[in-house]
């Protein structure tokens, strides 16, 4: 499935206020979804002694899944193709690369 594929496919499951004119609900899910993810890494370290075997593997992905879904629902309502948020990244990061600038902080490094 490319990045086009899923973006339009997505859209189905949508069910939130304005879709189509609500930036706002898919920022607020992804927050949330990132804290998920970052919670259950954080299990991990607390109960796990830092080891993630294959099972919580998957349910670490599971969450993964549900920040890239809000990205997708975040770049429809922007109008951005995942395609292109995609291409811009990696302009940007080889940008900083061929200046040896991918250590640091900063947007416009």
């Amino acid at each position: 499935m490319t990045f086009e594929e899923y973006q339009k496919a997505s859209r189905h499951t949508v069910v939130y206020p304005n879709a189509g004119k609500n930036f706002i609900y898919p920022t607020l899910g992804l927050a949330g979804e990132v804290g998920e993810v970052v919670e259950k890494i954080k299990k991990a370290m607390r109960d796990k002694d830092y080891v993630i075997d294959d099972a919580y593997k998957m349910e670490i992905g599971k969450e993964m899944g549900d920040v890239l879904w809000y990205i997708a629902q975040l770049s429809t309502e922007l109008g951005l193709s995942l395609e292109d948020v995609v291409r811009m990244n990696m302009e940007k990061l080889q940008s900083r690369a061929e200046r040896g600038m991918l250590h640091g902080d900063g947007d416009n490094r």
